[in-house]
């Protein structure tokens, strides 16, 4: 199977809104329809301060997206990268989509000059959590939130 992994493009919001609702549903979350209209806009546009992203697509489907933000970061004096969103269809998983979808960021943080790249999962997150500990370090960070 060929795995591609590129921008999305204009064309492509009903593949990356069915691959977010997935995603989001994973988490037992959802958002409005103009949540969704307004992600995707921001996604495709060309605002720096915007997150940005990419689909993974194999033999031409898209079955995994991932979302990531440069931000500032008080201890450093270059960017750091947040992934927010990493979601490969369950009929993808195993086939290195994740993965490149990681790496795919992790090159455009270097190609930025961003040597930090940081997400967050659930503890439940096994499955995803089997690939993170071959390409990251785990952290001993707690999250808290407001609302």
């Amino acid at each position: 199977m060929a795995l591609e992994i590129r921008r999305p493009e204009a064309g492509d919001e009903a593949d990356w809104r069915r691959l977010w609702h997935d995603y989001l549903d994973f988490y037992e979350a959802s958002v409005p329809d103009a949540v969704y209209q307004t992600s995707f806009a921001r996604l495709i546009g060309n605002d720096p301060q915007d997150y940005h992203g990419y689909l993974a697509s194999l033999e031409g489907r898209p079955v995994g997206l991932v979302h990531y933000l440069f931000h500032r970061h008080m201890w450093r004096k270059e960017n750091v990268v947040y992934l927010q969103d990493l979601y490969v269809a369950p009929e993808a998983r195993g086939t290195g989509a994740g993965r490149a979808l990681i790496e795919a960021v992790y090159a455009d943080a270097d190609l930025q000059g961003c040597p930090n790249v940081y997400w967050l999962t659930q503890e439940f997150n096994l499955t995803a959590r089997q690939l993170y500990d071959r390409i990251a370090e785990l952290t001993p960070f707690i999250k808290y939130q407001r609302g």
